[in-house]
């Protein structure tokens, strides 16, 4: 889908013409509006020797006042940097927040920004769906191209330092990506835009970080207060199917299996061992890592959080208080 058709081929029928003509209305449209509202990002790293380094990404305005949605990669552990737009215009900006867990970081111009693009919902893609990418590779502004949705809810993994956390429900897409893409703009045929590029997985793969309710979360507590705090319990694990009379009971088809508890953590006080089978933590399911962490945001530090596991043949029921987690970042 990323390759151009020829619309004038003699040997296609009207029919068939007439297809690659809404396509290709439905891109340039899409061009269109988003182009002007994606900006090439430039940012000096400073390396661990000595001396600076200049990275290039992409960046999406948001709002009105010219805030922009970017990648925490893009941005790594700078406060400031600079964007130019489709138009020729440009500005210095500034670092609002970074979250390296979810690779995401909002920026702010500071000067004249284009309005911002409409923000869609991801949850509501569907795999063989349309998809325009919209980026500034090697600061080339205003770089697009077009794809399908080849499949959802793929994980990502990320780390900041011994921190590490799974991206949910990932956007992958055959749309090419190229590097400095990241953080530029991945939108439905009508405008929308429901991904922000993040990574090139493969020859004629890409992936984007979706915007869902968990990341509109994110980006709302960077804009009020610069970093996203995370509960932590200090433990592993991997799914693993439910017995046949528990699932039956629970009408749970799986629970995370603990494969490793930290020494003096959270879960090792509450008197979580290897091996446990997590069933539900705070009174809700607990099917995977996944799960467990969409549970570990800022309002779990501190409070008890009753944690029920299978060990064995019998259902154990124990009370942890996730601590606050620390990474490199902080």
């Amino acid at each position: 889908m990323a390759a151009a058709f020829p619309l004038s081929d003699p040997d296609r029928s009207p029919g068939e013409r007439a297809a690659l003509d809404a396509y290709s209305r439905a891109v340039t449209s899409v061009a269109a509006e988003i182009t002007p509202k994606v900006a090439a990002v430039s940012v000096a790293h400073r390396r661990r020797h000595g001396g600076f380094a200049t990275g290039t990404g992409s960046a999406v305005v948001f709002t009105d006042d010219g805030f922009l949605l970017t990648n925490a990669h893009v941005v790594g552990h700078a406060d400031a940097g600079t964007v130019a737009f489709a138009d020729g215009t440009g500005a210095p900006f500034h670092v609002i927040g970074t979250d390296p867990l979810s690779d995401l970081a909002v920026i702010r111009a500071d000067g004249p920004a284009p309005p911002p693009v409409r923000l869609g919902e991801a949850g509501a893609l569907r795999v063989g769906q349309l998809v325009v990418a919209v980026g500034n590779p090697l600061g080339l502004a205003g770089s697009v191209t077009a794809g399908v949705v080849s499949a959802l809810g793929r994980a990502l993994p990320t780390s900041a330092g011994p921190a590490a956390r799974i991206i949910d429900d990932v956007i992958q897409t055959d749309a090419t990506l190229y590097p400095g893409s990241s953080g530029g703009a991945l939108a439905t045929a009508d405008g929308e835009v429901v991904g922000i590029s993040t990574a090139i997985a493969g020859l004629g793969l890409g992936l984007a970080v979706p915007v869902n309710a968990n990341s509109r979360y994110i980006i709302g507590t960077l804009l009020a207060h610069g970093r996203v705090r995370r509960a932590w319990l200090g433990l592993a694990g991997t799914p693993a199917p439910l017995p046949p009379a528990l699932r039956d009971r629970l009408g749970q088809d799986a629970g995370l299996r603990v494969v490793q508890v930290v020494p003096d953590s959270p879960a090792a006080r509450a008197g979580l061992r290897s091996g446990d089978l997590l069933l539900t933590a705070g009174d809700r399911p607990v099917t995977g890592a996944q799960a467990l962490q969409r549970l570990m945001l800022a309002d779990a530090i501190g409070r008890p959080m009753p944690l029920t596991a299978l060990r064995g043949e019998a259902l154990v029921d124990v009370i942890a208080t996730p601590r606050e987690l620390v990474t490199d970042e902080d």
